[in-house]
């Protein structure tokens, strides 16, 4: 019987089909493989290329959580970060409320494997957080810091405070919540909350902190838990100033310089130097239009570890091309 037209002969297939298997799957080198077969190694290379491109062998990752390995690479190389994540494509199409479960659990899961009972964890708040800390099974004993005050307006379930004692009951360890107010009139009514036993107590851990999860919020409306509780006014003023994201009450422009504004001094929050000594800040920062303010962010060097999805990544990934980090 003749041969499919196009097709390779059979002895050339078996030959790809056995050092493809000597490279991917019993681990030799292209070296060894080279001494072995009697030719030199950059045949080997390029017939293992050839075994790729042809279909006969094909790698898949079979990961335990739905990741875009492509993008999480990419993104994790153009910013220079320790890790990222990115919820896989497939996701983008689903209602946003499903995506910030889905992030959430991407987070919980990293966290779950990276804490250690020598860790101080610090907690934002923040809707993504918040999926994050519903989502976490198992931590080691260790200490839960919350980051900033509650925001006016949340039911108990959603308020910081609750998230920190939420992540206290898995983890066993001490609970430093702020029972009060994410934004304050004035600096002074912020200075008495400040010195008040309860919450200086939590302030007097921030030093201390060895890990931190924050979001990455966009300077706009239903973007930002920061935003959301200003008035007009101070919103305006604050954006003319050249905000484009914020953590943890803490501003940047778009280079990712810190923001120095009137609001640093009417806000229960970690300072942005204590924010930026943290040696592990894992942030989260998912959807289309929070793409800018993650560029921002990250430009900043604040963040260690990235959690995001494709909506976010792709255009991301074309800020960081169009304007490289400097050398």
């Amino acid at each position: 019987m003749s041969r499919k037209k196009g097709s390779p002969p059979l002895t050339e297939t078996l030959l790809l089909a056995t050092m493809a298997r000597r490279f991917y799957v019993q681990g030799a080198s292209k070296l060894e493989i080279a001494d072995e077969f009697g030719v030199s190694r950059f045949k080997v290379a390029r017939m293992l290329d050839t075994a790729l491109e042809s279909g006969l062998v094909r790698i898949e990752f079979d990961l335990p959580a739905p990741i875009d390995v492509e993008l999480s690479d990419d993104i994790r190389r153009a910013y220079r970060l320790d890790r990222v994540l990115v919820l896989e494509r497939a996701a983008e199409k689903e209602p946003r409320e499903i995506v910030r479960k889905k992030v959430g659990a991407l987070a919980a899961r990293l966290l779950e494997e990276i804490a250690t009972p020598d860790d101080v964890i610090g907690l934002s708040w923040a809707r993504s957080v918040n999926a994050m800390t519903e989502a976490i099974r198992t931590l080691p004993r260790c200490p839960i810091v919350q980051l900033c005050g509650v925001q006016a307006g949340m039911d108990m379930r959603g308020r910081s405070v609750e998230t920190v004692s939420r992540v206290t009951s898995v983890s066993g360890g001490d609970s430093y919540p702020i029972f009060g107010p994410l934004v304050l009139p004035d600096r002074r009514t912020t200075e008495i909350l400040r010195h008040q036993p309860g919450i200086a107590e939590t302030f007097a851990q921030f030093g201390k902190l060895t890990k931190a999860v924050v979001s990455i919020g966009s300077w706009e409306a239903g973007e930002s838990t920061v935003y959301d509780a200003l008035d007009e006014a101070e919103r305006a003023a604050i954006a003319a100033r050249g905000a484009t994201a914020e953590v943890a009450a803490r501003l940047f422009d778009a280079d990712g310089n810190s923001l120095g504004t009137g609001l640093a001094h009417h806000v229960l929050a970690i300072s942005h130097e204590e924010l930026m000594a943290v040696p592990e800040v894992i942030a989260i920062g998912y959807s289309r239009p929070k793409a800018e303010a993650v560029d921002a962010v990250l430009r900043s060097g604040l963040v260690s570890t990235l959690v995001t999805d494709a909506a976010a990544a792709v255009p991301l990934l074309e800020l960081a091309r169009a304007r490289p980090l400097p050398s």
